[in-house]
């Protein structure tokens, strides 16, 4: 029987040994009886070396996960069994080196007088196909995940352009602003976390776009967040993104601020309003650079850039038990305070100059000027909206103005002086109340006649409250 299936096969030897895939030829009992040269050159194995034998155990031993194989399992010798042609994927042959290579093959039986006398395997290596169909894979996934990018972030950016923003509130000469701006310059080139401090309407987020844009990180995103706008359950979904079904109303899966930023910005915006319960959740990211989605179990890497901006005492709410120590430093590495515009009146025409220029374009208007006595008024005043509200009242008068000089209609009730620093603050006010009964009690704290009675408070309250004030008895 085996001359028989040697002479079925020596009939197209020329042709077989002429082809790119391997073959192998096998008797009734599952011996090899031909081996072609491709199947020499992809397995290693010499055809003296494995003709004769049943070869089962050199190249099909095992699966790819290196478990087992039995020649019992095996689909070759099952056509030798049953006479059925089988195409086979998902294996791997083993070299004679030891190792491996993915394999598609078939197996077809050789009758004679309708009895299996044997069986001819013709396999290819399916490496290349198998890398190709990979790469594919991966370039689509990774246009799926580009496409969701472009879409998340053009999303985003639609947002932003309805979102009115100028540069007016970086005009200007005085020494407070070049002092800033210096300072921003410095800090823009790197990557350190900034924390802007500044009263409410003083540009605190045209600040962070100007760091973002002379950034390294200027080619990506600049991504705001306004920590005030949600819940700590809602800032999580919003920071993070979250999985489709992740809760009701989770329709898709959406992309959060984190992953929009990722190469670029993210502006934490009013952080001083985060809850204490969000607050912990911000500090792991920022930590870690890493998140879940909401509803996910995938980590997700980021490489941000974060800029906090808060008009609140960050360190007094740390005393008060409002925020986190360990947030606050790990967000004031580089604090930026932005000078009130009441600390900077000789800017006011400058400012003014920019924003009616900016006017003009938005109300159809060709105003030139603005008139001396409007400035004088609007150097008057003490500016508690600060730029923002400049830009309103310039705006309201804009509207009102007919011709090319802008004159104010509405008075502004001016702060005496043109001092809002006038008027000293509580803390002042407390000082100096304390240094006065101090002294009318010759600088006696405790007793009857001491300064804490007089006061309504106990001894170790005033001597904290003197410590707290730098009160100390004058030599």
């Amino acid at each position: 029987m085996k001359d028989n299936i040697k002479h079925y096969l020596a009939d197209s030897q020329l042709l077989l040994n002429a082809v790119g895939e391997g073959i192998y030829g096998f008797d009734r009992e599952g011996n090899a009886v031909f081996i072609n040269p491709a199947a020499e050159n992809m397995t290693g194995w010499c055809a003296e070396e494995l003709l004769g034998k049943n070869i089962h155990q050199y190249h099909h031993h095992s699966y790819a996960d290196n478990t087992p194989y039995p020649a019992a399992e095996c689909k070759i010798y099952g056509t030798l069994q049953d006479g059925v042609s089988r195409h086979v994927t998902g294996e791997v042959f083993w070299r004679k080196d030891g190792s491996s290579f993915p394999v598609e093959y078939t197996t077809t039986p050789v009758f004679k007088n309708n009895e299996v006398i044997g069986a001819v395997a013709v396999f290819r290596d399916v490496s290349e196909q198998l890398q190709t169909e990979s790469d594919l894979r991966n370039a689509l996934q990774e246009v799926q995940q580009l496409t969701e990018q472009l879409q998340a972030e053009n999303t985003y950016l639609q947002n932003e352009l309805h979102q009115e923003w100028s540069a007016a509130g970086l005009v200007g000469e005085s020494a407070p602003l070049k002092e800033m701006l210096e300072q921003l310059e410095l800090v823009a080139k790197t990557d350190s976390t900034v924390l802007i401090l500044g009263e409410n309407g003083t540009g605190k987020e045209l600040v962070a776009r100007n760091i973002h844009s002379l950034s390294l990180r200027n080619k990506s995103p600049l991504v705001r967040v306004n920590c005030a706008a949600f819940t700590s359950s809602l800032l999580e979904s919003e920071l993070f993104g979250h999985e489709k079904g992740a809760f009701t109303g989770a329709s898709e899966r959406r992309k959060g601020r984190f992953e929009l930023a990722n190469k670029g910005t993210l502006f934490l915006d009013e952080i001083g309003e985060l809850s204490m319960a969000a607050q912990s959740k911000l500090l792991r990211v920022l930590q870690e650079q890493e998140f879940e989605r909401v509803g996910g179990n995938e980590t997700i890497k980021v490489d941000i850039r974060i800029i906090a901006a808060t008009n609140r005492d960050l360190l007094k709410m740390v005393e008060q038990g409002d925020f986190r120590i360990d947030l606050y430093y790990r967000l004031n590495v580089f604090p930026i305070h932005i000078p009130a515009l009441r600390k900077r009146p000789q800017d006011i025409p400058a400012l003014c100059q920019v924003i009616i220029g900016k006017l003009n374009s938005k109300l159809g208007k060709n105003i030139q000027a603005i008139s001396n006595s409007s400035l004088k008024m609007l150097a008057q005043y003490h500016w508690p909206g600060n730029i923002r509200e400049l830009q309103n009242l310039l705006e309201r008068e804009a509207i009102l103005t007919r011709g090319d000089i802008l004159d104010f209609k509405h008075k502004l009730v001016a702060d005496p002086g043109n001092q809002a620093e006038a008027f000293e603050s509580l803390a002042m006010a407390e000082k100096r109340h304390i240094c006065a009964v101090l002294e009318a009690c010759h600088w006696q704290i405790g007793g009857d006649n001491g300064a804490a009675k007089v006061l309504g408070v106990p001894d170790s309250t005033l001597r904290s409250k003197m410590k707290k004030l730098a009160i100390m008895r004058p030599a």
